[in-house]
């Protein structure tokens, strides 16, 4: 009887990687606990700690650059080491500790700080956990797992306004509400940290040698070519605590704030996996056009036009545009643009 020497047949591979799902536990509470607390911050900083709207806006603005200022320090120590459970690990801590400054004070300095400080580990945690996920995803399933682990985060996202809505119909609007909340949103971070820490590592290629310069120089001119329209794109975001401030102003309460917020993210979950889909078939980076073409089309009427109408479809498009571009640009991305 002949002997078939023919190399046995791979087995299927699983649809979803089971870390996948444990990532997207973790990127779920992080994101209840996150926010909970971002749901009523553009109010508490104003209305409460007595902040004005431009001091505001400086303020997201230096939380915003303090993450993008650590995301290409991450990816390198990531790609550096291999050790992208650790960091990621680290991150996702100093962010939960920076909650830590609210349990103490409610001040316009300390929200600043805790704004900017929470930031900053969110900015260190994504590039080890993304490339944490493009390793464990399939090629041929990378956009729909980067699509589900999406949906798990902003899923955290709609929980977590809701959570806050709870507290505010509950407790009342009232100063004494927001330090409960506050201590409420500091434990489902607590334990997204104890989750993770748990997982077993997925270590990638050790590059000790490669300096930050070099890096730089083995990026592919696709993805330097991607930096130009996407810093134009983050250049031009309009965040959406103004969004919620401009509810405020025109009669929202501050729990029905909250639940617009909600809004936001819910549109998110349940345009992510069909995001995600979609970028498998038709191309990463037609939906991330079509994500920048969905926010340039409603951030000028949002801004200046105002009426209820104008408050709540910004923040349906925007939970679209932001499935369409922040999501799609993670995965596509990760394919390495040539």
């Amino acid at each position: 009887m002949p002997v078939d020497d023919a190399a046995p047949p791979d087995p299927p591979r699983q649809p979803l990687h089971p870390d996948v799902l444990r990532l997207g536990l973790v990127s779920f509470l992080t994101d209840l606990s996150s926010e909970m607390i971002f749901s009523v911050f553009a109010v508490v900083f104003t209305t409460v700690a007595g902040a004005s709207t431009a001091l505001l806006g400086l303020i997201e603005g230096l939380a915003d650059f303090s993450a993008a200022s650590l995301n290409y320090l991450a990816g390198w120590l990531s790609d550096r080491s291999g050790r992208r459970k650790w960091l990621a690990t680290a991150g996702y801590a100093f962010s939960t500790l920076a909650k830590l400054i609210l349990l103490v004070s409610s001040s316009v300095a300390a929200l600043a700080l805790f704004r900017v400080i929470e930031r900053l580990g969110k900015g260190f945690r994504g590039p080890p956990r993304d490339a944490w996920l493009s390793t464990i995803a399939a090629s041929s399933t990378r956009g729909y797992a980067f699509g589900v682990h999406k949906a798990l985060d902003k899923a955290g996202a709609v929980a977590g306004p809701l959570v806050a809505y709870g507290l505010l119909r509950v407790l009342g609007d009232s100063p004494g509400t927001y330090a409960i909340l506050f201590l409420v949103a500091f434990v489902p971070a607590a334990l997204g940290v104890l989750v993770l820490a748990r997982l077993p590592d997925q270590p990638g290629p050790v590059r000790p040698h490669e300096s930050l310069r070099q890096n730089w120089q083995q990026l592919s001119p696709g993805f330097k070519r991607f930096l130009l329209p996407s810093g134009l794109f983050a250049l031009g975001y309009l965040s959406l605590g103004f969004v919620l401030l401009k509810a405020h102003a025109v009669g929202f309460s501050v729990s029905e704030v909250v639940l617009l917020y909600a809004l936001f993210n819910t549109t998110c979950v349940v345009c992510a996996p069909v995001v995600g889909w979609l970028g498998d078939r038709v191309g990463r980076s037609r939906i991330v056009l079509s994500g920048y073409a969905v926010f340039a089309g409603i951030n000028l009427p949002a801004s200046l036009v105002a009426g209820l109408l104008w408050v709540v479809s910004p923040s349906l498009a925007f939970g679209l545009a932001a499935a369409m571009a922040v999501g799609a640009i993670v995965v596509f991305l990760a394919v390495k643009p040539a």
